[in-house]
């Protein structure tokens, strides 16, 4: 009986849009409630590191204020092309991205924000062997949008992170953050991202992902179990689990449990209702005793009258499946099945054929899907060689993952591809159900062991592995599809996309053409703002992405008062990099009436031209937006 709490429901608004700024505190009540830790807001809201000594419930860690900097740190790179690594260039929808993710991220952030279904990363796990991405802390803001390479001292993109090393979990927390917090901008609001992690850094990762999802979004975790048994315990037990933590955007994800043929023979009784089968209602098991569930030892009436417990499995008092309130509902639509064995009634619970399949949820505990052996011979029937790659995931464990959440028109991101597991299990998916699910593989082109067998195999880093993964076993499941179907690509059926557009992070395609006036000359008017080693097509990735248009979108080459001009999305955007465009070239294209129009400030062919520029713009499509290079 009384208004709304404005300073409840403000609170509730900014934990949507900053879920990793609700904290806990004991009011003046000395009870706990909800509160904003204005601190970390500050920091979501400033370029620079925000200090405070507060106390309060929180998960943090040396360097995180820089951590959540780095996320939200521009970045000056880009991606650029690479049609001759790629298959079907132009008309594919998939994309494999090459370069340092939490980069890539950010690019992607342009084009993608709110645009992918489901997220699959298998980080580096923190074992003390593997490695970690070197973000380097101690530089500025501004060192660090400059350093694009994201390299060490020697040239290498990964650092060790030992046992040994008083940062351990601190390094791993620091590279996993700002890439799930931009990861997270992807997400559609019914997306759902899926994360494989080992024990060393469970916990780390859940508390993460709470800070940055929401806890009420953390929808469960998956056990699977990666082999069969064997192997060395490391201390005092044989590992042979992983976990996958999934968690959602928002309330809004749709979840698709699972459907199973029913089997007909199971429902071999009959009554006035139909076929049923039926299910014991007692509790059986380690957990049957009275009191693991006092409430759920009562008594219900049998046939006779007489008064029924639940017996245990040691003849003791037991517990019913199923409380008071669901019993009585069963009682009441007749779902018991009475049977008198011994001279004791037995009630079981009736279930009914009601079609042909039943819904079953998904369970927690992926005991029976495929394991890493399986993933290893997946590769080795593709590559003809065994350990190319240590460790592989099986497809068949993305297609768990895919199924239940992915419609057959969705975009599915992976930014540790690895050996490009979910692409694989994309393409196969869309192939049996006629789908046409898209991927964004993204893997940092980290060197090969020189004694490895990709190695020896000519695979110099492990994009070279995915890449090739993608193009075999894209070829086996078209020649499979076609052994099956032979009519498969005829009529209207839209071919199975297999192919990928591979596109590689750099340094901006623009030079550093700004000087302090002692350094400034007359000749410095005519220098090329332009790196020279950039082609049309690299300069055209970038209007691209700055102007937020998808990465795979179709893009045709044509020719115009014998200039090349570039059309991407059907005209949406428009393109001429060439030198010397007359008004002409620039007339043709507006009456084409694009959306978006770019240019470089150098191919105008006179100041003639310059000057006629707009007018002819005004003129023919007043409504394009012209942008200069």
């Amino acid at each position: 009986m009384q208004t709304t709490n404005i300073v409840d429901e403000n609170i509730k608004r900014i934990g949507e849009l900053f879920p990793n700024c609700l904290t806990e505190r004991l009011d003046e009540n000395g009870k706990p409630e909800t509160a904003i830790d204005f601190d970390l807001l500050r920091q979501e809201l400033s370029k620079s590191i925000v200090e405070g000594p507060e106390e309060r419930y929180q998960f943090t860690w040396p360097d995180k204020r820089n951590a959540i900097r780095l996320a939200n740190a521009p970045t000056t790179d880009t991606l650029r092309p690479c049609r001759e690594e790629s298959v079907d260039f132009d008309t594919t929808q998939n994309l494999y991205i090459e370069g340092d993710n939490l980069q890539v991220l950010k690019l992607l952030r342009e084009n993608y924000l709110g645009k992918v279904k489901m997220i699959y990363i298998d980080p580096p796990y923190n074992t003390g062997n593997d490695f970690v991405y070197n973000d380097d802390f101690a530089q500025s803001a501004g060192e660090y949008i400059h350093n694009s390479g994201q390299e060490d001292e020697d040239g290498n993109h990964l650092v060790a992170n030992p046992e040994s090393n008083g940062r351990f979990h601190t390094d791993w927390l620091n590279m996993i953050y700002p890439r799930l917090k931009v990861a997270k901008d992807l997400l559609s609001d019914d997306g759902v991202i899926y994360i494989s992690i080992d024990e060393n850094e469970i916990r780390n990762l859940r508390c993460i992902c709470d800070e940055i999802f929401g806890a009420s979004n953390r929808m469960g975790t998956f056990i699977w179990r990666k082999k069969n048994g064997g192997g060395q315990a490391k201390e005092y037990f044989v590992v042979e689990h992983e976990y996958i933590v999934v968690y959602r955007k928002s309330e809004c994800v749709l979840w698709k449990d699972k459907t199973i043929e029913r089997d007909s023979s199971e429902y071999n009784k009959v009554d006035r209702n139909g076929s049923f089968k039926i299910t014991k209602l007692a509790k059986w098991g380690n957990t049957a005793r009275r009191e693991d569930r006092p409430s759920m030892y009562f008594p219900i009436i049998a046939p006779d009258g007489i008064e029924v417990f639940p017996i245990s499995p040691d003849g003791g008092d037991g517990r019913w499946r199923v409380g008071k309130n669901r019993m009585d509902e069963i009682i009441e639509n007749d779902l018991i099945y009475w049977e008198k064995k011994q001279g004791s009634w037995v009630p079981y619970e009736k279930e009914y054929f009601e079609g042909q399949s039943k819904t079953i949820k998904e369970r927690s505990i992926l005991y029976e899907v495929a394991n890493t052996g399986d993933g290893s011979n997946e590769l080795t029937d593709l590559f003809g060689k065994k350990d190319n790659f240590e460790n592989p995931k099986p497809s068949v464990l993305l297609r768990r993952f895919i199924e239940p959440v992915v419609d057959k028109g969705s975009l599915i991101l992976d930014f540790f591809s690895g050996s490009a597991t979910t692409a694989h299990a994309v393409m196969q998916l869309n192939a049996e159900d006629g789908g046409n699910r898209k991927f964004i593989m993204v893997q940092l082109p980290e060197a090969t062991d020189e004694k490895s067998e990709a190695y020896k195999a000519g695979y110099k880093n492990i994009c070279e592995i995915g890449k090739e993964r993608i193009r075999r076993a894209g070829k086996k499941i078209v020649e499979e599809q076609k052994t099956k179907q032979a009519d498969l690509f005829s009529g209207e059926q839209k071919p199975l996309d297999t192919g990928f557009r591979v596109l590689k992070l750099d340094s901006s395609n623009m030079q550093d053409v700004y000087y302090s006036p002692e350094q400034f000359n007359e000749n410095l008017l005519f220098e090329d703002n332009i790196r020279p080693d950039r082609t049309e097509e690299d300069l055209l990735f970038q209007a691209m992405i700055e102007l937020g248009i998808e990465l795979s979108a179709k893009i045709e080459k044509q020719e115009l008062a014998g200039k090349t001009v570039w059309s991407v999305a059907n005209g949406y955007l428009m393109a001429c990099f060439d030198t010397d465009v007359n008004e002409t070239t620039i007339t043709e294209i507006a009456r084409q009436k694009p959306y978006y129009f770019v240019m470089r400030d150098s191919s105008l062919a006179t100041d003639n031209v310059a000057d006629n520029f707009e007018q002819i713009w005004e003129e023919y499509s007043k409504e394009t937006i012209r942008r200069i290079l």
